[in-house]
Parts: C-alpha cells; sequence; structure tokens
C-alpha cells in the first residue's frame, strides 16, 4: 500500500505542475470535483502557512514511528493502513523536502477540489482514509499482531453481554 500510494501521489502531482498552470481550475465532475492546481504552504485548509518548517518536522517524526510500527505488525488490516498513512506523509513530505522555495519549506501540489470544501492531493487522501481505518482497528480492539484485544469483566460492553447471559439488565421492552 506503501509503495502504490506513494507513487500514485507522485506521478498525480507531476500530471498536475506539467499539465496546468499554477491556479488553473478544470471542471471534471462540475459542480462537485474539479482540478484546481494550488501550492499548500500549509496543512490542512492553509492552516499555518507561515510555519512550513514545523509541518516538515511533524511529518518526518511520523514517518519514523510508522515505520518502527510496521516491523510489529502481523496483521493485513493494520499493515494496509499504516502503509496507507505512510505513503501519504512520505508523499507530502517529499514535496517538502524536494520543492519550491526551498529545502524543508516546500509548498505542496494541491488539486483535487471539491467546491465549498477544501483542496487536497492523493497524499492527503490517504492520510485521512488510513486514519479512519486506523480508529475503526482500534474501536474493534484488533492489535498489530492480529489479535483481538478482549474487554475485562465490569467494563462497558462486556458487562451488558454478562448480564444478559444471566437474565438480568434486560430492558423493560425486551
Amino acid at each position: 500500500m506503501f509503495a502504490v500510494g506513494y507513487v500514485f501521489d507522485q506521478l498525480t502531482k507531476r500530471w498536475v505542475e506539467s499539465t496546468m498552470t499554477e491556479g488553473q481550475v478544470t471542471d471534471v465532475l462540475a459542480p462537485l470535483l474539479r482540478w484546481h492546481f494550488i501550492r499548500n504552504p500549509g496543512a490542512a485548509f492553509s492552516i499555518g502557512e507561515e510555519h512550513t518548517w514545523i509541518f516538515t518536522i511533524i511529518q518526518s517524526a511520523v514517518a519514523v514511528v510508522v515505520v518502527v510500527l510496521l516491523f510489529r505488525v502481523r496483521s493485513t488490516l493494520w499493515a494496509v493502513a499504516l502503509g496507507g498513512l505512510l505513503g501519504g506523509v512520505l508523499g507530502n513530505l517529499t514535496d517538502r523536502l524536494f520543492r519550491p522555495p526551498g529545502f524543508g519549506v516546500g509548498h505542496v501540489v494541491d488539486f483535487i477540489a471539491l467546491p465549498n470544501f477544501a483542496i487536497f492531493n492523493i497524499a492527503d487522501s490517504l492520510i485521512v482514509c488510513s486514519m479512519i481505518g486506523i480508529v475503526l482497528l482500534m474501536f474493534r480492539g484488533l492489535q498489530l499482531d492480529g489479535t483481538r484485544e478482549m474487554p475485562e469483566k465490569g467494563e462497558g460492553a462486556g458487562t451488558a453481554e454478562a448480564g444478559n447471559a444471566t437474565g438480568q439488565g434486560r430492558d423493560a421492552d425486551s
């Protein structure tokens, strides 16, 4: 997932740079989807435009943590989620490191425009989708090694299930 996501992100950014001029807008599925080529110095919604170098540091740290976690993964679902996250983070980090205006402060190429919402890129999509996947994996109790964390007795859903097994804790509607 990492390599496919990273390569797809970089290829689409190169395609946008070679076929569009900065600021150009092209309808794809008007009015829902447009290509709108911009260079974003900030994070999502252009937050922190004056502090691009901070995003470079954060993305570098996240990439290191994800690589370390990938060595511990024994679950295919976790590998896909973390691989997608790594591909997205490294896609935008590559822009920060190697695009103008300079090393560590480069602007990220964004081009997927959802009118009245945001302009983003493939890396951003990978990051968001991977984080949703990671949250779902955590809620389901799936560990990096593929085992499931079982709730302890007396906690949350485990109590309701235990109560129902003994006939206690039923609603009046049951």
